[in-house]
This record gives structure tokens, C-alpha cells and sequence, in this order.
């Protein structure tokens, strides 16, 4: 069992080339658990369960938790033996407060290699992990977790501690369940809002694989754990967690390669771009970031113009900007291409109306900028326009013609 429902739903190994399994069967089981946790999101395709599809109301912006700061401080040793990890000693000078708010404390139990010996983000480590709750019951055993540290590949207690440990070193890590799995806990064995204690021992240490010398099926892997990541992050609604995995898998996946992919790994690659992209749009919406979130579904549209999801995406997000007369040619493609979905017939109509309302408005300003004639004046005018009114013009122009001849017959009558 998984921390935080990290690896692959397929349970594929993860380097060819390397000793750290990156996917056990029983990551892909938890990470199974989580994407099906029935999270009610607004979907436009519900076959599609990959992409999660979420289309959140525009109305309802949630609010993103901020990972927490990496906090270096030195980890002072200790000589408590492994064995009385069950009886832990409260003395409070044993134990290091990583974040300096005492809801994610450190202790170590067997001193490692010394300080020079730590992972440096970025990196890959493995793990020797048992995660226990308060009352004492294991709910993970893992004698070999492997993930890329600083990558939030697992939960963040153990991401962010596992940055302070020495090779060798084992540890316990008492966390609140904020750095855990907080209040959505994880089914059926970790309840919501619980803190729990980890103990650590760090494996191995190696630096991350070069991505440009991937194969195409190790990136395709590499890509889709990041992503579903992001899918996990999203529905603890940790937004600001989910962009970052969903930017981890986009960087993987535009990074150069000097390995030769077949047209059918270019077209996967593809895919997991897409799905990156639609849910990225969908995390930046949940914390009100229009302009990316619009860039965001541009850049999905680029590859699939008739992507469903990012047109009504797009269309959503100009609509919200006051854009109507953009948005709603959107929604129409949308609605083209599947006629008999609800959330868009509803998302259109509410859109013409307030685009019709928003013209009647303009109309009635620029009248009231062009000096439009009250209703006082109208009578008068009227009048004055009255078929049998003669203008004031013409009386003028045919007394100067009648002025004009008398004075020519003077002339010639003088000359005669």
C-alpha cells in the first residue's frame, strides 16, 4: 500500500536501466483507491475516467493549500535503538521541529553517514517505510519505496523529511494530518483528519534519469505517474500541489530526446499532453488563474481543435471575463460536436442571455453619449418635420431667386 496513492494504475516498472521500482502492485492498488474515491466532478465525457474531466463551475473558486517550505535545519543525533520505536519517549529536546509549527516533528533513531551523505532535491531515494496511526496500528509496511525527492511524489511529511535523513539513517516522524492525508484520509484504512507517525530508513540514493536519454515507454510512465499524481492532489483539493505535478508531467513530456520514438509513443505522448493540459486548466480555475488557465486550453485546442473539454473550458473563462461574444462561438463547437450534453445546452443559453443583456446596455450608453433627444423635445421635432410645414431654407433660397430676376430685368431694361 501506497503513501498518498503514488505509482501507476497498470503497475509498470518504472527504469529499465535501474534498481529503484519507482511502481509495487500495491502503490498502483492505492493509487486505484484514490482516483476512484467518486469525487463529484462536473464531466462533460464520463467514459473518460483517465482524464477525470472536471469542468468546476466558474462560480466556484476554491482555494489552494500552499505546499510548505523546505526547512534545512541540522538533524541532531541520537543513540535510541530501533526497537523502542513502539515506546516512544516524549522528551522534547529529542526531536526536531521541521517546520517550526510542531505539526511535523523528526527523531532520529540509528545515526547515518553524516550530513554530507543527505539527497539533494531532485534526486531518487528509497525507503524502508511503516506508516502507523496514533493508536499504534500499522496501516503500511513498505521495505522498499522508491520516488524523486521534492517532486511531492508521496506525502509530503515523508517528501519533506525524507530531505533532512543521512544514508543509512533511520527515523521517526510524527506528522499532523494536514502533511498526510488530511481531512479526506484515505479508504478504508487511514480515517480523515488523522495524524500519523512514520518510520524511515533511508536505502539508496541516485540521481534522477537523464530525460533525454528515455525511451519513449519510460517517459510515456514517467509522464502518466506525474499526472496522476495531479489527479490525486486535485481531489484532496490541493490545487496548487496538482499544477505542480501536472507542470513536472509537461516538462517531461516537452523535454528534448536523443532516443528515436515510434509515430505510435509520439502519439501517446500526445494523449498524456492533452490530458495534462485539460486538468492543469482545471486546477488554475479552482484558484481564480483565468490568463493561465486560458493559455492552458489554447495550447490543447493547438493539438485537438475539437477537444471538448478545453472548448468549454475556454468558453467558460471568456465568459467570465465579460467576453461573451467570444465565449459563446466556443460553447456552439462544443455543443456541435455533442449535441445531447446537458451541461453545455445550459452553459449556452445563459450565455446568450447575458450577451443579449449586455448589448442592451452598450445600445442605451452610446445614446446616452451621443446626446439622444428626450422625450420632452420629441412633439416639436415631429412638428417641425410635418409634411405640410415649409422648411425656413426654401423661403429663403426663393426670395433670393425672386430678388435675382427683378434685378437682371433692370439690367437688360437699362441697356435697352
Amino acid at each position: 500500500m501506497a503513501s498518498g496513492g503514488e505509482g501507476p494504475a497498470d503497475g509498470s516498472p518504472d527504469w529499465a536501466d535501474t534498481s529503484i521500482d519507482l511502481s509495487s502492485p500495491g502503490l498502483a492498488k492505492a493509487s486505484a483507491s484514490m482516483l476512484d474515491s467518486g469525487e463529484d466532478f462536473e464531466v462533460l465525457d464520463e467514459d473518460d475516467d483517465d482524464d477525470l474531466s472536471e469542468l468546476p463551475p466558474l462560480e466556484d473558486i476554491g482555494t489552494g493549500r500552499a505546499p510548505p517550505a523546505r526547512d534545512d535545519t541540522q538533524v541532531p543525533g541520537s543513540e535510541q535503538a530501533p526497537e523502542e520505536v513502539s515506546n516512544m519517549p516524549q522528551a522534547a529536546e529529542e526531536w526536531l521541529d521541521v517546520l517550526g509549527s510542531g505539526l511535523l516533528k523528526k527523531k532520529t533513531l540509528v545515526p547515518g553517514q553524516g550530513v554530507e551523505s543527505r539527497p539533494r532535491k531532485g534526486q531518487d531515494v528509497t525507503v524502508r517505510l511503516k506508516v502507523m496511526l496514533e493508536d499504534g496500528s500499522v496501516v503500511e509496511d513498505n521495505p522498499s519505496l522508491s520516488f524523486t525527492l521534492g517532486d511531492c511524489d508521496v506525502m509530503q511529511a515523508l517528501d519533506l523529511c525524507a530531505q533532512l535523513l543521512e544514508m543509512g539513517e533511520t527515523a521517526l516522524i510524527m506528522s499532523d494530518a494536514k502533511y498526510c492525508f488530511g481531512p479526506q484520509g484515505r479508504s478504508p484504512d487511514i480515517p480523515p483528519h488523522a495524524a500519523l507517525t512514520l518510520e524511515v530508513q533511508l536505502l539508496a540514493v541516485q540521481d534522477a534519469p537523464d530525460l533525454e536519454l528515455l525511451q519513449g515507454r519510460e517517459k510515456i510512465q514517467l509522464a502518466n505517474r506525474k499526472r496522476e499524481r495531479g489527479n490525486f492532489y486535485y481531489q484532496q483539493t490541493d490545487y496548487v500541489l496538482a499544477i505542480n505535478s501536472y507542470d513536472i508531467a509537461l516538462k517531461t513530456i516537452n523535454s528534448s530526446s536523443k532516443v528515436h520514438f515510434s509515430p505510435e509513443e509520439e502519439a501517446e505522448l500526445l494523449e498524456v499532453k492533452v490530458k495534462c493540459l485539460n486538468n492543469l486548466a482545471a486546477s488554475q480555475l479552482k484558484l481564480d488563474h483565468y490568463e493561465a488557465a486560458l493559455r492552458s486550453c489554447t495550447q490543447v485546442l493547438e493539438h485537438q481543435p475539437e477537444n471538448i473539454k478545453a472548448l468549454f473550458r475556454k468558453g467558460k473563462v471568456l465568459a467570465q471575463q465579460g467576453e461573451y461574444s467570444e465565449a459563446i462561438p466556443l460553447l456552439k463547437a462544443a455543443l456541435k460536436l455533442e449535441p445531447s450534453n446537458k451541461t453545455i445546452h445550459a452553459e449556452l443559453s445563459k450565455l446568450v442571455k447575458k450577451h443579449a443583456e449586455q448589448k442592451n446596455v452598450e445600445t442605451a450608453m452610446y445614446r446616452k453619449m451621443l446626446g439622444n433627444p428626450s422625450t420632452s423635445s420629441t412633439p416639436a421635432t415631429c412638428k417641425a418635420k410635418s409634411p405640410r410645414a415649409i422648411p425656413w431654407k426654401w423661403l429663403f433660397g426663393a426670395t433670393a431667386v425672386a430678388l435675382g430676376g427683378v434685378a437682371l430685368s433692370v439690367v437688360i431694361a437699362a441697356r435697352n
